[in-house]
């Protein structure tokens, strides 16, 4: 268990499509632990629930597999190889006074962030539309996703949940320490409320961490973002970076046990009411309300993102990456690692 799931956690750099993928191989193709079914009707689960739904599936197939034993086992194999890798980056790119290769390569890399937030919202769009009851009440919940992330920051977490409930009360209505606790509520949104996954957590964090607690700086947030996108393993792991900054490598740890308890929590707790829990017509109305608003606030997550460049250069280099990475034709890792590589040449020039 551990080494099998462990290794999706070594390989799975490109986020939840690549997580899935590796999932699906070793668990439908190769073992045959689960049949195609099963395992489609678990992402369907996953996808109903707060969180990083990747690392849910990782947590519910290893589950199915060997139990409540064998989710803490898998599940933390899954977690920890990103997790190590995105605190040990954290030393390097985050210090105070880093080398001017060390800091050209995190300004290039994070440079690309904003469009690499695009593109995941974009990718989401088609699912999120199919839920959808009303294009009219969509379009609006992505509104105000997109500007809760751009305008609000870490409030964005109120419109997610007030466009959730607005959706289920449309549908009732047809037929009738104080830097600790701070962060372990930063963390906590992140792993808990974050509908969507994936780059919703930048809205929820970027206020709270550059802008009420300054544990960051607007770059050095770009730069925690993008470091949780060229690791393996979920994207969250960048809250694992934002404890590093506010509390050192003592506080990531905290900050990544807080986000990835709720997942673990859902599974174990409530794994064999997957079924029943996709199947219900409340949680696909939350949804429709939720899901929407959590694709605008990915789309206005690069608002803030983009305007905390500073270099002509970085602008340039966002543009390459919106052209590479909207094409369909680069990875995000690869295009992030270029983009470093550009930065540190530049700034080294």
């Amino acid at each position: 268990m551990v080494r099998d799931w462990g290794y999706v956690g070594v390989a799975g750099f490109g986020g939840p499509p690549a997580h899935i993928a590796l999932l699906r191989r070793l668990c439908v193709e190769r073992r045959r632990w689960l049949d195609a079914g099963e395992f489609e009707d678990a992402i369907a689960a996953c996808n109903l629930l707060p969180g990083p739904a990747s690392t849910q599936l990782a947590v519910y197939c290893a589950w199915r597999v060997r139990g409540r034993a064998g989710a803490l086992a898998g599940g933390l194999a899954f977690v920890v190889p990103g997790l190590a890798a995105v605190l040990a980056l954290a030393a390097v790119f985050l210090a105070r006074h880093p080398p001017a290769a060390v800091a050209g390569a995190a300004a290039g890399a994070g440079a690309g962030v904003a469009a690499v937030a695009v593109r995941a919202a974009l990718g989401l769009v088609p699912a999120s539309r199919a839920r959808a009851a009303s294009l009219a009440r969509w379009l609006a919940y992505l509104a105000a996703g997109a500007l809760a992330a751009a305008l609000a920051g870490p409030w964005v977490v109120v419109v997610l949940l007030a466009c959730g409930g607005a959706e289920l009360t449309l549908a009732a209505l047809r037929p009738r320490a104080f830097t600790l606790g701070s962060l372990a509520w930063v963390a906590f949104k992140v792993g808990a409320l974050s509908y969507g996954g994936g780059f919703v957590i930048v809205p929820l964090m970027q206020g709270d961490a550059v802008h009420v607690h300054h544990w960051l700086t607007q770059t050095q947030f770009t730069t925690a973002v993008a470091l949780g996108q060229v690791t393996p393993g979920p994207v969250m792991h960048t809250v694992a970076a934002v404890g590093y900054a506010a509390a050192g490598v003592g506080g990531g740890l905290f900050a990544a046990v807080i986000a990835f308890a709720p997942s673990f929590a859902f599974v174990l707790g409530g794994g064999r009411s997957f079924d029943a829990l996709r199947r219900d017509a409340r949680a696909q109305r939350f949804l429709a309300g939720a899901g929407p608003a959590a694709v605008g606030a990915i789309l206005g997550s690069a608002v803030p993102l983009a305007s905390a460049l500073s270099e002509w250069w970085q602008f340039a280099l966002l543009a390459a990456a919106a052209v590479a990475l909207l094409s369909g034709r680069v990875g995000v890792v690869a295009t992030l690692v270029a983009l470093g590589a550009a930065g540190a040449l530049i700034e080294g020039l």
